[in-house]
């Protein structure tokens, strides 16, 4: 019996560590204030027909903190480079040299980094709803079991302090982010 509450607690931290994962995923997509390689990486490039991501067809880096370049691999690309960044639909106005692409990151407004913040906190807020959701199937999935009293009690308290310690991972990485996005 102790097998069946077992998978079930493994299961549900499984899920709530992918809620992180996802988290940490779209708070890289949040931009703080210098440029990052990472801030195209879902820029999708036409290439031969197909829509490939931007690393797969060039080199993307940072030539200081507001201005990244994209140097493609076939120069005949860059007007599609330039394509896909206007599409991505990211806030940004690429120009070219005949060589690559450079993009220059605006400084952010106080206006803009509250929004950001605002944008960050969504992100988190979201993350817990899925944490708490993970919990309730994850305790629907224990009264499911024929188990005592005692041990669906006690089963239900691993899950919520599981789902606390998940939560406060969540606050953690929030705070984290908000500091970086309102950094000047």
């Amino acid at each position: 019996m102790n097998e069946e509450i077992q998978f079930i607690i493994d299961s549900a931290i499984e899920k709530m560590d992918s809620a992180i994962h996802h988290l940490e995923a779209e708070f890289v997509n949040i931009r703080a204030g210098k440029a990052t390689p990472s801030m195209l990486s879902s820029v999708k490039v036409e290439y031969y027909g197909a829509l490939t991501p931007l690393s797969q067809v060039a080199n993307v880096n940072t030539m200081d903190a507001h201005t990244i370049t994209v140097q493609p691999w076939e120069k005949q690309l860059i007007p599609e480079i330039e394509k896909g960044i206007m599409n991505a639909n990211l806030g940004f106005n690429p120009s070219n040299n005949g060589e690559s692409v450079i993009i220059n990151v605006p400084i952010l407004t106080e206006e803009r980094r509250r929004d950001l913040a605002k944008q960050a906190k969504s992100e988190g807020e979201n993350a817990k709803v899925s944490i708490r959701n993970d919990r309730k199937e994850a305790n629907n999935e224990l009264k499911k079991l024929d188990i005592s009293e005692d041990m669906l009690n006690n089963s239900e308290q691993d899950v919520q302090d599981l789902t606390d310690k998940y939560i406060k991972k969540v606050d953690a990485l929030y705070v984290v982010k908000e500091k970086e996005i309102m950094t000047v």
